[in-house]
Parts: structure tokens; C-alpha cells; sequence
């Protein structure tokens, strides 16, 4: 019969005392060191996992980081889209005005013209009334965008060329503000304010103070300055090709009939002579003595 293999473990103390043997068999041993061995690679595991959750966990708090950042560029980015959006409308607004009055002399200057898909108006193209600055970012591309700038590069390219050929007519057209104020009664039908009856509004009404000046809007020449009960103190200003202005309401009138005015020139005072509530400039726009809406004229900002 074959001798058990034994394993002793003597333990000897750093002070003074007995020494302690533990005698262990092969057997036992053997399972303490698997044991022990098992529980160092669970732990070895554990650690790895550890440490690899703690990378794991960095570079999510990284992603997490740098995908708030990409929001902020993705809105910054949606917000100058929507900016570029309202700029290019604007544009287009500013540029049917200009048609407008290039085709009030020559709408064959203008078949060349682009400003987007648009619509037809006097044989001439202007820009699609439709397409607006509220539309989602995401409706229009870059590249549509970009488009559409060429687009707009090319009719005011068309415009401006027929400007320059255009001065003197241009000179004699009605494009800013006759005073300093703000709208009160736009052009069209409304409310008569001492009727209480539905009324057509020839013309704007700018609300302003007693005595502020009142200016010439384009080139031409006064052919009546009168004093009635509805206008009050009126001037009206021909301005050739059937083109004119009228100024209701005034309190002074400065200038005389047959009397040459530039563009800027002061030819009054607002008042409230007349059917008036109150100081207020009452002022139109006539082709030949048939009323126009005033404000597709004006090229200033209120």
C-alpha cells in the first residue's frame, strides 16, 4: 500500500513562540491551490471587466459630450439656414418691386429674367409669391439655395442694367417714403372711420406729427396745389407717362403750380386741413388718374 504524499506549511512567528505545522495532503493542497488559483482569475476577470466598463463608461460620457456639441452646431447651422432663407425672401421681395417698375417702361427688358420658378405677370418672370422664409430647413437644400441665389444674382444683374439705361425714368418714379411715420389705413377697401361704411382707400395713410415735413417722392413737376373740404390742402405732382402724386391734408403747402421738384424735396407740412381725425398724410399713386398701391413702389425701409 502506497504512502500518502503529504504537504507541510510550517509557520514560524517574527517574536519569540512555538512554530506551527500544518500538514496538508497532496489532495487538499492540490484543491486549495485550485481554489485559489480559480478565484485569481475570476478576480483577474473581474478587474479586466472593471477597467474596460470604466473606458466603456469614458467614452460614452465622450460621445455624449461631443453629440451635444454636434446639436449645438446642428442648430447654429439650421438657424443661419433659416436666416439665409429670410435674406434670399427678402431679396426676392425687393427684386419684384424693381420688376414691377421695369415693366411699367419696358417688360420686354425683362424675358431674360430669372427669380426662381415664379410666376408670369406682364410678360415677365418675378419671384414665386408662395415660397417663404418659414418653410422648414430641411425643404430646401444647399444647393437649392444656392440655385435660387444665382437666380436672383441674375435678374438684379438684368435689373440693373436696365436701370442705368433707365435714369431719368427711374428718377421720375415714386420710391421713397413721402414722410417719417407709421401706416394707419393701407391701400384697398375698409372701414370709413366717419361713415362706419365700406369704402375703397385710394391710398395710405401715414400717421405722424403736426408740422413734419413732407417731400417730393420722385422728379417731376406741380401741376395743382388746392384747399377742399375732403383733401384739405392738397399738392398733386405729375411726373410723366401718366405717373403722379397726391398729398392730402397738408397744414402748409411750400411749393406752386408749374413748379420743377427733385426727389427729397420738401413740398409741404403735415397737417389735418380737411376730412382728417387727426395729423396724418394722406398719399397716392396714380397711372394715368387710376390709383395704384403706393407701398409696390417704395424701395426704403420703414
Amino acid at each position: 500500500m502506497a504512502k500518502k504524499k503529504f504537504l507541510s506549511l510550517i509557520i514560524v512567528p517574527h517574536t519569540k513562540g512555538t512554530t506551527k505545522t500544518i500538514t496538508l495532503s497532496r489532495r487538499t493542497s492540490r484543491l486549495i491551490f485550485s481554489v485559489i488559483i480559480g478565484f485569481g482569475v475570476i478576480l483577474a476577470g473581474f478587474l479586466v471587466d472593471y477597467f474596460s466598463m470604466n473606458v466603456t463608461r469614458a467614452r460614452y460620457r465622450q460621445l455624449q459630450s461631443e453629440n451635444q456639441e454636434q446639436k449645438k452646431v446642428i442648430a447654429s447651422y439650421e438657424n443661419s439656414i433659416r436666416q439665409l432663407m429670410a435674406k434670399i425672401q427678402a431679396f426676392e421681395s425687393y427684386a419684384r418691386k424693381l420688376n414691377v417698375m421695369a415693366g411699367l417702361r419696358s417688360p420686354e427688358a425683362l424675358k431674360e429674367v430669372g427669380v426662381g420658378s415664379g410666376e408670369e405677370t406682364n410678360g415677365f418672370q418675378v419671384a414665386n409669391p408662395n415660397w417663404s422664409a418659414d418653410s422648414s430647413s430641411s425643404a430646401l437644400s444647399l444647393s437649392q439655395i444656392h440655385l435660387k441665389a444665382e437666380q436672383l444674382e441674375q435678374n438684379f444683374g438684368t435689373l440693373l442694367s436696365f436701370f442705368e439705361q433707365q435714369r431719368a425714368r427711374l428718377a421720375q418714379t415714386p420710391t421713397i417714403w413721402p414722410t417719417v411715420g407709421f401706416i394707419t389705413s393701407g391701400f384697398g377697401w375698409r372701414i370709413d372711420p366717419f361713415t362706419g361704411k365700406q369704402t375703397f382707400h385710394k391710398g395710405i395713410d401715414i400717421a405722424t406729427n403736426l408740422g413734419n415735413p413732407v417731400v417730393a417722392t420722385a422728379d417731376g413737376v406741380v401741376i395743382e396745389t388746392k384747399n377742399d373740404r375732403i383733401g384739405g390742402k392738397t399738392i398733386q405732382i405729375s411726373h410723366g407717362g401718366g405717373l403722379s402724386t397726391l398729398f392730402y391734408h397738408l397744414d402748409k403747402i411750400l411749393v406752386r403750380p408749374g413748379q420743377k421738384v427733385k426727389r427729397g424735396d420738401i413740398i409741404g407740412l403735415v397737417g389735418k386741413t380737411g376730412k382728417a381725425l387727426g395729423p396724418h398724410l394722406h398719399y397716392e399713386v396714380q397711372i394715368n388718374g387710376k390709383s395704384v398701391n403706393p407701398l409696390q413702389y417704395i424701395l426704403e425701409e420703414e
